[in-house]
């Protein structure tokens, strides 16, 4: 579109006034350009004409038929007509309480009519409310059968008399003052070559479509643009992070890591092998290392991160992970700190709710380079620590971190290499076009020696097979935990809060065994204790909330079980259950609930089906949408998209993503005359995403 169109404010349209337009620019709608991007969220159409007696439920529908009775009802306000409207098959009861009198003088019996609205039920017999009409000629077609936007309402639109029929007709006012200009924004060899709709005329049937397919090429057009230009960002951001290959270049794998590898009483899987590869091939590259590690609950990830510590070490350089929770660093550091030892590495821990002499300690020795490697929470990025001479920086986690807590740590140093991890398996097209500029390695195998965890939902409370199960774990030697979604009781709620069920469980379930209770809201340093004495086999049975969801790390827990499990998400409920089966016994993961229907009866019966965290992520992903899978700071991207949806347009992903590679690869700067136009829209396009700023 051309400049004017983009920046004429929307208030020079007919009918749009001073109210409308404030309205409007709460909606980010201010120019004429805005509003050609406000895309419809659906679309009904019209055109499909349907018979009185296959009438459902809730259809929106065009009926075609013939009048029989015509009846005006009641007075005053509730002043009404009733319309029988018969096509044969059946009849359909038609009602307006506005304009009854002069409705009641067209609908005369024996005219014909086209009708389209909303169905309902009353007493068996279907029936619409102030249903659209159209009178016709007998044996006629509706004229204006057409396929209708619907567009998203707000609050103060629908009071600025902006509902959805207004909306539209302020987009068709502009489409006839200013139509979107001819110039094609795509490479016209791009346009050609993809089969894509002219832009220009994408918005026109967008908003104003001729036909089915034509919205479809429209719908394909805009939704191939928006993709396109994510993966451009990315194409060349990855570019111009190989041209600066300012990263610390190693040169060997050294003792450390050859001893580590000796040390182990176990083989390294293949993908585990083959994750170390590729990451050293990074470090040897000397460009800045940007590699996500994804592998499932169990797969062997932080040993994968061990590996590039020692690495970092082997050729004189330090090394920092930070994870989102002191639980977490402590047991990353317990479980590390026994191969750091074996190997004379100094290995230290920074949190929140350490000692200020510990904390001083660690400190010093960092930025006198005393220490080789630290793992820590949200502490390690405090302008307080500082380093002599960090070179790798591992993110655990990495989605509950904010961009700028991330960059926060890269800033550590001098384009420190980074490796991210996450124990979120993530959709092969959610991984494209979130993680785009990204190298990614899945590690997609299980160390042997993981125990089969068997789950099972239970509706309605906490069955006896389920206390019996407990009570047979714990009798053996074993141990378990039990998750609550809240920690307090709620008015608003009737979920059990972990503090009661602590209570009951305690005095009245298991009163002859040790029991634990940990929370979110707890000092960290009781939360520490009431862990370590867990760990130990201090205590049988850890009752706590999300807390122990990531990380923990207790070989003798053999059962877990999640209250009110229909109100965990999908991910949350697998990173549970991987709390158990790490130990050499056969381990138990029980779902209870007490209301599921619907999404969430499908993602207990997904549970109960599989343990492949890929496949469960594929679930979560249609059920939920690609863009919310990984949650609010790492689906910026995936979420912003107007039109395209990762989940369903995998084909236009891969699309857009080849043709965005080979451009760059072509043209790294868009210098080239007929990219011009294409690198100003890119330019204003990021600027408008913020999700763009310092991803990674």
């Amino acid at each position: 579109m051309s400049g004017r169109v983009e920046d004429l404010s929307v208030e020079a349209l007919r009918g749009v006034g001073e109210k409308k337009s404030k309205a409007l620019a709460l909606q980010g709608i201010r120019s004429v350009g805005d509003l050609y991007r406000y895309f419809p969220r659906r679309y009904l159409d019209r055109s499909r004409v349907s018979g009185i007696a296959g009438l459902r439920e809730g259809d929106e529908v065009t009926v075609c038929g013939t009048v029989g009775r015509s009846m005006r009802e009641g007075a005053g306000r509730t002043r009404r007509l009733r319309v029988m409207l018969s096509d044969g098959s059946g009849t359909l009861e038609l009602t307006w309480f506005r304009g009854a009198a002069w409705l009641g003088k067209v609908m005369q019996p024996g005219r014909h009519m086209a009708v389209f609205g909303k169905v309902s039920f009353f007493s068996g017999r279907p029936q619409m409310t102030h249903p659209d009409y159209e009178l016709l000629e007998e044996g006629a077609a509706p004229r204006h059968a057409d396929i209708m936007p619907i567009y998203p309402e707000s609050e103060g639109l629908r009071k600025a008399g902006l509902d959805s029929r207004r909306l539209q007709a302020c987009i068709r006012e502009a489409l006839r003052v200013c139509p979107p200009v001819t110039g094609e924004l795509l490479p016209e060899d791009m346009v050609a070559h993809y089969r894509l709709l002219g832009g220009a005329e994408a918005y026109r049937q967008v908003h104003v479509p001729e036909s089915r397919e034509m919205l479809d090429k429209a719908l394909r057009r805009l939704k191939w643009e928006e993709l396109f230009f994510t993966q451009l960002f990315f194409a060349l951001r990855r570019h111009q992070a190989k041209r600066h290959a300012g990263a610390h270049r190693f040169v060997r794998s050294g003792e450390k890591t050859a001893e580590l590898y000796a040390s182990l009483p176990f083989e390294l899987t293949t993908a585990q092998k083959r994750a170390v590869r590729e990451i050293y091939a990074d470090l040897c590259s000397g460009q800045q290392m940007h590699r996500l590690v994804q592998g499932d609950v169990g797969s062997g990830k932080t040993l994968v991160a061990m590996f590039a510590m020692a690495l970092a070490f082997d050729n004189g350089l330090q090394a920092a992970m930070m994870v989102p929770t002191e639980i977490l660093a402590v047991q990353h550091w317990l479980g590390l700190k026994k191969y750091a030892d074996a190997l004379g590495l100094r290995f230290g821990l920074l949190t929140g709710g350490q000692s200020v002499v510990d904390r001083e300690e660690v400190l010093r020795g960092l930025m006198a380079g005393t220490l080789d490697m630290v793992v820590g929470t949200h502490a390690v990025i405090q302008d307080k620590v500082v380093f002599k001479r960090l070179g790798l920086v591992v993110i655990d986690e990495q989605h509950r971190f904010g961009v700028v807590q991330r960059r926060a740590l890269q800033e550590k140093a001098c384009r420190p290499h980074v490796l991210l991890m996450t124990a979120t398996p993530i959709p092969r097209t959610l991984t494209m076009g979130t993680f785009g500029d990204l190298d990614v390695t899945v590690i997609d195998e299980l160390p042997e020696g993981r125990q089969p965890v068997t789950t099972k939902c239970y509706g309605h409370g906490l069955k006896q097979e389920v206390l019996n199960l407990l009570q047979r774990e714990i009798e053996a030697g074993r141990q378990a935990y039990i998750v609550y979604p809240l920690v307090e009781e709620s008015e608003k709620t009737d979920l059990k809060a972990a503090t009661r069920g602590y209570h009951q469980l305690q005095d009245r379930i298991f009163p002859g065994f040790r029991l634990g209770l940990v929370h979110g809201r707890m000092p960290a340093a009781q939360k520490a204790e009431v862990m370590e004495a867990f760990r130990k086999g201090e205590i049988a049975i850890l009752v706590g909330t999300t807390v122990i969801e990531v990380g923990v790390d207790v070989p003798n827990a053999s059962v877990i079980v999640v209250a009110h499990a229909e109100r965990f998400g999908l991910a949350q409920l697998h990173q549970l259950r991987g709390r158990v089966g790490r130990g050499e016994w056969p381990s138990w993961c029980c779902l209870l609930y007490d209301k599921a229907e619907g999404d969430a009866m499908e993602r207990l019966r997904a549970m109960e089906a599989s343990s492949d965290g890929f496949y469960l992520s594929r679930v979560d992903a249609r059920l939920r949408g690609a863009g919310n899978v990984l949650g609010k700071e790492q689906s910026g991207i995936a979420s912003s998209f107007r039109l395209a949806d990762l989940d369903k347009d995998e084909d236009l992903l891969i699309e857009a993503r080849e043709a965005a590679f080979r451009l760059v690869g072509e043209d790294p700067l868009l210098a080239l005359p007929e990219h011009r136009s294409l690198r100003k829209k890119y330019e204003e396009y990021v600027a408008t995403q913020s999700e763009f700023a310092g991803i990674g």
